[in-house]
């Protein structure tokens, strides 16, 4: 069992910045693949960015490249996602989750589905005004 606690999210104009942490209870933690995803109301969960397990990899929504940055401490059990020049469109809530089933350890970047993760966490809101 990993428990994940994400924090950082806020209420920010359109065009600023936030910088979210994802915080793990366990140190296996840092062996494994880390993403983040969001979700809108109304809208499916989905993915932002990945981060292979030593940060040598990672991976991003197309549409998010060039904004977003992934980057992981393992000293610390953190995961971050920079988050700059935000849209009022990056209105959501935003998960971390840590993919840790038989088979992924050491593992890259390379997944981008919710159901490739194990373990989530409660989510922190983001709100961009306009």
């Amino acid at each position: 069992q990993v428990q994940l606690v994400e924090s950082g999210g806020g209420l920010v104009q359109a065009g600023g910045s936030l910088r979210l942490s994802c915080a793990a209870s366990r140190r296996i933690f840092s062996a494994y693949a880390v993403g983040w995803f969001r979700q809108a109301p109304g809208k499916e969960r989905e993915f932002v960015a990945a981060i292979s397990w030593n940060g040598g990899s990672t991976s991003y929504a197309d549409s998010l490249k060039g904004r977003f940055t992934i980057s992981r401490d393992n000293a610390k059990n953190k995961v971050y996602l920079q988050m700059n020049s935000l849209k009022p469109e990056d209105t959501a809530v935003y998960y971390c989750a840590v993919r840790v089933r038989p088979g992924t350890y050491l593992s890259g970047s390379d997944y981008y589905g919710p159901h490739e993760y194990d373990y989530w966490g409660q989510g922190t809101q983001v709100t961009v005004s306009s």
